[in-house]
């Protein structure tokens, strides 16, 4: 057993036989992208009689179901022993074997956190036109146990979404173009290779800058080269040897982020908490100052102490900018941050913008 985990490295072995030889709790989150024993009936042909390149490769190819399960079981298994308890497990499959994938995980232990899928905005066409257009994947995101603390990065997913909390149904390409490896003779290097949009999400949104992050079915390196990208630690498991150059080249070629502020998006809960009264005291308000909500419907007027005053069809209004906020609305609760509004030169701005502006002053004198 190793004392300590490994990183930035491709072992080349059995993925269950290599993971084996892994400390117990050394891995921050695993991506995995298993065999999908699709069990294809013959070759498969476009309508101009053109050979699909499809899966037909022997690591796809499993005896029976049952062997299958097995298998699935054991790298599972393994990989919740390597995985820390506040770690995060991604599995991506299709129809083919998601379904037994998700009744390990939960035999297992795991506790399933959202079944994320990843719809192609380009798949490839049912030619045979006996079934609809397989358009999608599913991802398993998966904790150890129900009360495991894991890393979500809420506000970095928000803000790839434009401003908007994102959803578990991801729009995203496959992998083509540069991206795609090739070798001497044009032809592919990996059948399956997974477009980096996709990891650089999976990554982004459950690991911080450091952690390490395992592949345990590494292909052509897609893991990784994200991974690297982005200022965290990997390590690669993967049995072909043809597939292993094309991904050592490929990681040679990565450069890392250098600035790694870059990598970091601050949660809003861990800012530093500014109370409205402060945004008073640094006179970026002054007392009698008028607020209004952005439909224009209400009004009230900021204290010296950092409360508000307003008058509406319910009545006389005092308190804080949440519970005045609330009360003129006829609403259980409300952000008085994102709701009251306060004229500038240049038009109006919620008082958040006046909150970001103190934090910002604390951060230069800190």
């Amino acid at each position: 057993m190793m004392n300590a985990p490994l990183s930035n490295r491709i072992l080349q072995g059995d993925c269950i036989d290599m993971m084996r030889t892994l400390s117990a709790g050394s891995v921050d989150m695993i991506f995995a992208d298993p065999p999908y024993n699709l069990m294809l009936g013959g070759e498969l042909h476009r309508p101009d009689n053109s050979r699909v390149d499809g899966v037909d490769d022997d690591w796809d190819r499993f005896e029976s179901p049952q062997a299958y399960a097995t298998f699935t079981r054991e790298w599972l298994a393994e990989a919740r022993r390597v995985l820390k308890d506040n770690g995060t497990l991604w599995v991506i499959g299709s129809y083919h074997n998601i379904y037994r994938v998700g009744a390990e995980l939960q035999d297992l232990g795991f506790w399933i956190l959202n079944d994320v899928v990843w719809r192609k905005s380009n798949p490839m066409p049912n030619f045979k036109g006996t079934r609809f257009t397989n358009a999608h994947e599913t991802l398993l995101w998966c904790a150890k146990s129900a009360d495991a603390k894991y890393t979500f990065n809420y506000e970095a997913m928000k803000n790839l979404n434009e401003g908007v909390q994102m959803r578990s149904d991801w729009t995203l390409p496959l992998c083509g173009g540069t991206e795609r490896l090739r070798n001497a003779d044009g032809q592919k290097v990996h059948a399956t290779q997974k477009p980096e949009s996709l990891l650089h999400r999976v990554i982004l949104s459950s690991t911080r800058p450091g952690d390490l992050v395992l592949d345990p079915f590494l292909g052509s390196g897609t893991t990784a080269a994200v991974a690297k990208r982005l200022g965290r630690r990997w390590l690669g498991i993967e049995r072909e040897t043809r597939y292993i150059e094309a991904a050592q080249a490929r990681l040679n070629a990565v450069e890392p982020v250098a600035d790694p502020d870059l990598l970091r998006t601050p949660s809003k809960r861990a800012e530093p908490r500014i109370p409205f009264g402060t945004v008073v005291e640094r006179g970026l308000l002054s007392p009698g100052a008028v607020l209004r909500d952005a439909g224009k419907r209400w009004t009230a007027r900021v204290r010296a102490d950092g409360t508000l005053v307003a008058t509406s069809a319910r009545g006389d209004h005092k308190g804080s900018i949440h519970q005045v906020g609330a009360a003129v609305q006829g609403a259980p609760a409300c952000n008085g941050w994102t709701f009251w509004y306060v004229d500038r030169p240049n038009g109006a701005v919620p008082l958040d913008v006046l909150r970001q502006q103190v934090r910002a002053e604390l951060e230069t004198v800190a």
